[in-house]
């Protein structure tokens, strides 16, 4: 089926046919998105990640509508009503809408009014009417009680109702009225006016009418949300006397009687049949819009914060901060294991200061500390004060953490398999920490909706936003690889081909006969199979390997050619590695096979300049304003450092270390026009941003860039 669609998907994508085809070859034969996107570049022409999803769903886009033409087909032709133009009409109907509507006069209904009228007998009556002849209808012949049409108008009424149905059918009509909805429909909010207190969050769409087509999506979904908790009335609608226009132009052919008649069954037709379709057609329209906007904006900033710095090789302190049950402490060796733990109380109401000064700095001597991490919530600040007041005998930094589902992670089933003797304040703590060591390792271990870079994500698409945000993930743990012989089950079950059964397995083995050393080994792993093996090796990485290349991104499959160009150079493998010169002494052409071209070679000599290079950039500390600690601390045209923690649509909101992240609104980027927040800023990006509005009552902080925009 794939060859059907291969044609058609690559004149959507722009796309060349064969790069199409092959896709999707490798996709049914069971590659994944980030193993097609590194390892065969030669067979897809290059097709980066996003290309190469964007095949997978226009496939399965046009397989559902395959399947649905395959069920309309059958439908009719059960039903004997299956002509050859109608059949011609559905074969070749491109969007679900046109085959909707075709198959709307044969679908099978329920009692509806045209149909009672019909059991009546009045279907003749309708076809006079419709005819719109000149001359008087006789309706008198259609009256008979027995049928329940005691008179004319009983009649005439029960003919519109059969018209009304089938103006509603008339494929010509849906058409045209879906393109004026498209086109011209506004959408109209107002407050419900017993809710008037209770909704003042939505005040601002009290009374708000916008073009439906031009709505961004944030307000969209703000509207949308009003609706669903009973505070707003939302309704959407193109002028009625145009769509009134539009079929009396299409229906009305005469001047008359019969004329009044069609007129009238065209009113009623459009208020209680077609408005009602194409209204939900269109709010569908507008909310799916809404929602691939919000989750790109989510998948964008999940994706700058999974691929946030890590801080390499460092032994960690932990602090997840509290008033009154104290603050929880963690050490970390640089692998994450946790060492010790245990509570101090710095703060009120216990404010035990000097033994808290002694612990901490005791501990950071023990464990031989390199870094403090302290969870940015409730007492963060605070915490950080107290820290940066502690005179240690070592050079460290200390950084602040965002701790956003932290306590979601701190609960789970994960994180009891992992710590099943400590408590949730315990294993909150050691989240803090590793966040700072890999954020990619933890976070993987949350759900991403649960870690608060997101626009309106309960009132999103649920599947689709879970799709989408997975998907981020496993190209994230995809891009920077895994160490087999360290990663935990959660992050080796994103690596391409393994998935959560393989990777269970893999730490089972890991755990009962030690670390794997060789990539080799992994096919000894129960139920680890040939192709797993080829999906997943390039992305696993094990340090200290006997073959250098295990601990690379080179695939297994191409280790044949680097041994070819260590050979062409009289040299073994190990001394090619490193060697930033090797590009200048060899030929690519001369290594070129069937199977791995000019684009596999390139890769292979750039990991071989920087074996097992992580793509993430290198980490940089950052402190807030020591001043600064509490809204009331704010005044009106202060310049200050913040740290990026949202990205939405209209806006990116910044931490500046106050526990109420400030807004600058996209208008307040640049001193020029913004259209999209990413072009300026980044999630965890350093900014400076001067005050332009504190809100103390509202918890509200309005920022600016202007004239700042300058990257930190």
């Amino acid at each position: 089926m794939s060859n059907n669609f291969a044609l058609k998907i690559s004149k959507t994508l722009s796309l060349k046919e064969n790069q199409v085809e092959t896709t999707l070859q490798l996709l049914e034969a069971g590659a994944t998105v980030p193993f097609i996107s590194r390892y065969r570049k030669e067979r897809t022409g290059s097709l980066d990640e996003v290309e190469i999803a964007n095949i997978r769903d226009l496939f399965l886009k046009f397989t559902e509508l395959e399947k649905r033409r395959e069920f309309i087909l059958n439908s009719i032709s059960e039903q004997d009503l299956l002509t050859a133009d109608l059949q011609q009409q559905i074969v070749t109907a491109e969007l679900i809408a046109d085959l909707e509507d075709l198959y709307l006069p044969f679908k099978p209904k329920r009692r509806t009014k045209a149909k009672i009228a019909r059991e009546k007998g009045l279907e003749p009556l309708a076809k006079i009417v419709m005819a719109q002849n000149n001359h008087a209808i006789n309706i008198r012949p259609f009256v008979n009680s027995s049928l329940g049409v005691p008179d004319e108008k009983t009649a005439i009424e029960g003919a519109k109702d059969i018209i009304a149905e089938w103006i509603n059918e008339s494929l010509f009509a849906r058409t045209r009225l879906r393109n004026l909805f498209q086109r011209e429909s506004f959408i109209f909010s107002k407050v419900v006016k017993s809710k008037t207190e209770e909704a003042q969050k939505y005040s601002a769409w009290f009374d708000w009418s916008e073009k439906a087509s031009k709505i961004p999506s944030h307000r969209a979904l703000a509207l949308f949300r009003g609706e669903n908790e009973g505070l707003l009335r939302v309704t959407i609608a193109p002028e009625k006397e145009d769509a009134i226009s539009i079929l009396t132009k299409i229906f009305v052919k005469n001047s008359n009687e019969s004329s009044n008649y069609v007129s009238e069954a065209i009113n009623d037709s459009y208020v209680r049949l077609l408005a009602p379709s194409l209204v939900t057609e269109i709010r569908s329209e507008i909310k799916e819009r809404a929602d691939r906007k919000a989750i790109d904006v989510f998948s964008k900033n999940l994706r700058q914060l999974l691929m946030s710095p890590p801080v390499r090789q460092k032994n960690v302190l932990a602090i997840d901060p509290g008033f009154r049950t104290g603050c929880k402490i963690v050490c970390l060796d640089k692998s994450g294991k946790l060492l010790h733990n245990e509570t101090i109380f710095p703060h009120a109401p216990q404010r035990l200061e000097k033994p808290a000064f002694h612990k901490l700095k005791s501990l950071v001597n023990a464990y031989k500390i390199d870094a403090i991490a302290i969870g940015n919530g409730t007492a963060g600040r605070e915490t950080e004060d107290f820290v940066r007041r502690v005179r240690f005998d070592r050079d460290l930094v200390a950084i602040m953490v965002n701790e956003n589902g932290a306590s979601v992670y701190s609960a789970s089933s994960i994180a009891r398999e992992e710590f099943p003797e400590y408590d949730v304040t315990v294993r909150g703590a050691i989240s803090i920490g590793r966040r700072l060591q890999d954020p990619l390792a933890e976070l993987v271990k949350i759900d991403p909706k649960a870690i608060g870079v997101g626009q309106y994500q309960h009132d999103v698409n649920q599947k689709m936003l879970q799709k989408g945000l997975m998907e981020v993930v496993e190209s994230c743990v995809n891009a920077v690889g895994a160490d087999l012989n360290s990663a935990s089950g959660e992050l080796l079950s994103f690596i391409s081909g393994i998935g959560p059964t393989l990777a269970k397995s893999i730490v089972k083995y890991r755990d009962s006969k030690g670390s794997f050393l060789s990539r080799n080994d992994l096919k000894k792993v129960p139920r680890f199979g040939e192709k797993a093996f080829e999906q997943s090796a390039g992305f696993l990485r094990i340090s200290g390997a006997k073959n250098p290349l295990d601990n690379s991104a080179v695939h297994p499959e191409s280790y044949g050619v680097v041994k070819n160009i260590a050979s062409k150079l009289k040299k073994d493998v190990q001394e090619i590695i490193g060697d930033k010169s090797l590009k200048s002494k060899i030929v690519l052409e001369d290594f070129v096979t069937n199977s791995i071209g000019l684009p596999t070679l390139n890769d292979i000599l750039s990991e071989l300049e920087k074996p097992g290079r992580d793509p993430r950039k290198a980490f940089t500390a950052f402190e807030f304003d020591k001043n600064i600690r509490k809204i009331e601390d704010l005044k009106v045209g202060m310049t200050l450092s913040g740290i990026v923690n949202n990205v939405t649509a209209f806006g990116a909101f910044v931490d500046i270390g106050v526990h109420q992240s400030g807004l600058i609104h996209v208008s307040q980027m640049a001193d020029r026009f913004i259209s999209d927040p990413n072009e300026i800023v980044s999630l965890n990006q350093q900014v400076r941003v001067r005050v332009l509005e504190v809100d103390i009552a509202r918890k509200r902080i309005q920022l600016s860039m202007k004239a700042l925009e300058e990257k930190m």
